[in-house]
């Protein structure tokens, strides 16, 4: 009685926007905390191969993030039908692709221990068999985003995040086996747990009737830009890892690594906005309503976020990392605002990107991608020390963000030219 006088009294202030916010913010406290745990465990060194497989796994989540984003959108624009038989489809083709990607992963498990300096090449052949299941997770995901319905979605989230956590943690004290290895099959039981809930009657592959050719050339379009667009992602987001691993001892990757863990906490914030962004802009241009009030908003959240997240690694990066990760990662502790600053950039851009797609934009799109690869063509020529390859990444993360801000201003100057 006592409970439902609490909830019928706070409903008003946790709506379902609210409460999936405050999901996220759990789901991203307990894959921070997973982290943070197994690099006190392991140490510097064998946390450089667990970095990796977490790396892999960011990068699967943008390339399932383009099925999940598609989903969702065309969940808006389609009617029921229409949807139903797109559905099928886009089931269909994340299916077929999840399996290509984890079959190359597993013939390339060997090439993928010599790229990466890993200890085992197993643990890429154990990441590659779950990779299906985490497409038919995203197309999930993707309808529960379209819908908005945002419980159903923060326990496909919270049951991921949670099973990876308590089971490799258990397993890690009661198998005797190589820690990579350990970290890869709590990967692969966790994808299983995060189709919960899953709705099997939505799984259909044949499709009632063939999408008419201009749908499907909607879709084409939104699809192909997304995929280059979380393509874009991958390289700012894990492309740093990736070659400090390549170019630096394993202790100096490790202590990368987890200098860009705590770092992220900002762009990890940042997502769940990006989650409720996409729907609801698609949604006010359907209706003909203005959308710049709600970029403003977010914009507003993640650069507060930004500021507190970077004044306190400046502050006290010595105390951040001996709570988070223990005295032997202290080296790392003067980069630890520098990298903050990139990443929070790069999640004001960011938005701004994921704005004008949804609205069918694509020009900031390709902005992205360019610096993308810019970031990436200086850390492999300018790499002398982990300062550097921090620097670089600031120096094109402001950049990218002066570029998106200037597409924007000029965009609202032609619409109210035009109008």
């Amino acid at each position: 009685m006592i409970l439902k006088t609490i909830f019928k009294k706070y409903s008003p202030v946790l709506t379902p926007e609210r409460l999936f916010m405050l999901s996220v913010l759990v789901v991203n406290g307990g894959n921070y905390f997973y982290n943070l745990i197994f690099g006190r465990i392991l140490g510097p060194a064998q946390f450089a191969d667990a970095a990796v497989l977490i790396t892999f796994l960011l990068v699967l989540s943008f390339v399932a993030m383009t099925f999940q984003l598609t989903t969702a959108k065309f969940f808006v624009v389609f009617e029921k039908e229409l949807f139903q038989n797109f559905l099928s489809k886009i089931y269909k083709y994340a299916s077929i692709f999840g399996v290509i990607c984890g079959v190359l992963i597993i013939l390339f498990s060997k090439q993928l221990q010599h790229l990466f300096n890993t200890s085992s090449s197993s643990m890429f052949c154990v990441f590659g068999i779950g990779v299906p299941l985490y497409f038919l997770m995203s197309v999930n995901r993707g309808i529960f985003q379209g819908q908005k319905a945002f419980k159903a979605l923060s326990i496909t989230y919270q049951t991921e995040m949670l099973s990876r956590l308590l089971l490799t943690l258990a397993l890690i004290y009661t198998l005797e086996i190589d820690s990579s290895v350990i970290i890869a099959i709590g990967i692969l039981i966790s994808f299983g747990f995060g189709l919960i809930p899953f709705h099997f009657k939505n799984l259909n592959f044949k499709i009632a009737s063939a999408i008419t050719p201009s749908k499907h050339i909607q879709v084409r379009h939104f699809f192909i830009i997304t995929a280059f667009y979380e393509l874009t992602q991958i390289i700012i987001n894990n492309s740093d890892i990736l070659l400090v691993k390549h170019y630096f001892e394993s202790h100096e990757a490790g202590l990368y690594a987890s200098l860009a863990l705590i770092g992220r906490i900002v762009y990890f914030i940042a997502w769940m906005f990006v989650i409720l962004l996409l729907p609801t802009v698609v949604q006010l241009k359907k209706e003909g309503k203005p959308t710049t009030h709600i970029l403003f908003k977010y914009v507003g959240y993640i650069a507060g976020i930004a500021a507190v997240i970077i004044s306190s690694s400046a502050l006290f990066p010595e105390t951040v990392i001996s709570l988070l990760f223990g005295d032997e990662y202290l080296a790392i502790a003067d980069l630890l605002w520098k990298y903050a600053l990139a990443t929070g950039v790069f999640a004001l851009s960011n938005l701004f990107a994921y704005y004008f797609l949804s609205l069918d934009k694509y020009i900031p799109v390709i902005i992205s991608g360019v610096f993308g690869l810019l970031q990436m063509g200086l850390v492999i020529y300018f790499h002398d020390s982990l300062e550097q390859v921090v620097h670089m990444q600031i120096i094109t993360m402001i950049l990218l963000l002066v570029v998106q801000v200037l597409f924007f201003f000029l965009d609202q100057k032609k619409i109210t030219a035009n109008s």
